[in-house]
């Protein structure tokens, strides 16, 4: 088994890299249904097949043609006159031996005739160059079993995607250029402890000169705050105020000429993000608000218990604020000091998780579910993850081509738009 894990983290590196092994284990628990091996279709799959989903099941009624051939990478002469369900799922599963390739000889209308929750049973459906009515039909059979559906057509070098889906929830949305979660304004008791440790006036040069730099805003920000009435610097003039008193705690060479201290440096050069106030963001408020947070039932998803959970935690242990996330940037400082600092919030981000499992256990047994029906790993990556909660909604199809749902006057002002510019073309 560990020469199997080994090897397997050999040959997925860089996407594990990228969303961890938890997002590989969703990968590799995923079943794709892609219908109509078509060449867009198996290209789709292809990207799906090489990082390593559970599997796939083809459905496609086609035989294929010399036309099929020259224009899909995944079939071969020898393929003509075969099902294209079946060719294409040879040739696809020989890109990777962990994935396991099926196929339905049939066609779509044919299986929503006979057996409609053949579709219930996939992790996503992919529909490539369906007829509008086969659409309409999968897509209500898709919606009401909370099966996401994406819709693709190509047109040579034109491409058409369209998900359907009630609701996806996302616990890792990796939102660009997000802030650090410090809590300098709202210093946890173990956190103000370990700022309280540090006298930067009685240290030597060496300690001084690695002192991580969210200590010595911290320090700084504590002396700030008392002079100001606890009101911390806001605009760019109180910051550039700020920044000078940093520059001020850099020690002194026996000239008066400042040490060269990248670490106090490196503190001026994050006063701006690291000096954030704590709160919870709207789009999490929001959420916290949604009726699927407040009304906790048997059949609701373990995304809607953790955040009540989360909500239940905010309102009590935390004081109005997210669990700690337990991360913090590489920063100048010995190796000690560091992972003194690192472990503080380490153990404040377990503690609070810790503290959202009890709510989650709480609200199981509320509903009828035994504790285990949520993974401890699961709520830690969501405590960790609390401040970039996402929730995606969709249309239906059917609500996409009711007539109900067509706004007239933007039709008709494009026309006008249109009939003008025709008007004007048909002047040269």
């Amino acid at each position: 088994m560990a020469a199997t894990k080994a090897s397997k983290e050999q040959k997925y590196d860089r996407q594990l890299r990228l969303w961890g092994d938890h997002g590989q284990e969703s990968l590799e628990n995923a079943h794709v249904c892609l219908i109509n091996a078509t060449a867009t279709g198996t290209e789709i799959l292809k990207n799906l097949v090489l990082p390593g989903i559970g599997a796939f099941t083809i459905v496609d009624g086609h035989t294929v043609s010399g036309e099929d051939v020259g224009n899909n990478f995944f079939l071969t002469n020898n393929s003509i006159g075969k099902n294209r369900a079946q060719a294409a799922t040879e040739l696809l599963q020989e890109l990777n031996t962990d994935v396991s390739g099926n196929f339905v000889e049939e066609s779509p209308d044919k299986l929503l005739d006979n057996d409609p929750e053949f579709f219930h049973r996939f992790s996503i459906v992919i529909g490539v160059q369906l007829p509008e009515s086969t659409c309409l039909r999968l897509g209500s059979v898709l919606w009401s079993a909370s099966v996401p559906f994406l819709v693709c057509k190509s047109y040579g070098l034109i491409g058409y995607m369209r998900l359907a889906v009630q609701e996806h929830t996302v616990i890792e949305s990796h939102p660009d250029n997000a802030l650090e979660d410090l809590r300098l304004f709202k210093p946890f008791p173990e956190f103000k402890s370990h700022i309280e440790s540090y006298d930067l006036d009685s240290m030597d040069k060496k300690d001084h000169s690695h002192t991580p730099w969210v200590i010595i805003i911290a320090k700084h920000l504590e002396k700030w705050l008392s002079e100001h009435d606890c009101q911390a610097p806001k605009n760019y003039k109180e910051k550039e105020v700020f920044r000078q008193l940093i520059r001020e705690g850099i020690l002194k060479k026996e000239n008066g000429v400042p040490e060269d201290e990248e670490n106090f440096e490196e503190a001026i050069k994050n006063v701006n993000t690291a000096l954030n106030p704590t709160k919870t963001p709207s789009a999490i408020e929001h959420l916290f608000n949604s009726e699927q947070c407040n009304n906790i039932t048997s059949q609701s998803p373990s995304f809607w218990v953790m955040l009540r959970a989360v909500k239940e935690f905010v309102l009590k242990e935390g004081n109005g604020s997210l669990p700690v996330r337990g991360s913090i940037p590489d920063m100048i400082a010995d190796s000690q000091k560091f992972i003194n600092l690192q472990n503080v919030y380490r153990e404040k981000a377990l503690q609070d998780a810790a503290a959202v499992c009890k709510h989650v256990e709480s609200l199981l047994q509320s509903i009828g579910k035994p504790p285990e029906s949520i993974l401890e790993k699961d709520i830690k990556l969501f405590c960790k993850n609390s401040s970039f909660l996402r929730v995606v909604r969709c249309r239906s199809l059917a609500e996409e081509y009711s007539v109900d749902s067509v706004n007239k006057d933007e039709i008709s002002k494009l026309e006008i738009k249109l009939f003008s510019f025709v008007y004007v073309m048909s002047c040269f």
